[in-house]
């Protein structure tokens, strides 16, 4: 699919495009990037991102490269480890498919 097709096919996950404000900015061959502008409502109580808004985000870019029209994945597992706060006012998430199964891929 192209990068519009993508656009069309994921307005309809609401929570990550309309409610999150998430936006796929490339892909290709099971691969995509995507990009969260940063705003106040992203934000924890300390100021920080709240890292639910780096999971959504790392969630999201899994979704684009793995779901097309033909794909239909959901996430069975997955883990997250928090190294350090994002610098700046926008956070990206790239995901790539290594091995794509019969019921499951990584």
């Amino acid at each position: 699919m192209t990068l519009e097709e993508k656009k069309e096919f994921f307005k309809q996950d609401r929570f990550a495009v309309e409610t999150t404000g998430l936006e796929i900015i490339s892909v290709g061959e099971n691969t995509a990037k995507v990009k969260l502008k940063i705003e106040e409502r992203h934000l924890n109580g300390l100021g920080f991102l709240m890292g639910g808004a780096y999971f959504t985000t790392a969630d999201f870019a899994f979704a684009v490269a793995t779901n097309d029209d033909v794909n239909k994945v959901v996430t069975s597992s997955s883990t997250i480890n928090y190294l350090r706060s994002v610098k700046g006012d926008e956070l990206y998430a790239e995901a790539k498919l290594l091995k794509n199964g019969r019921s499951i891929c990584f």
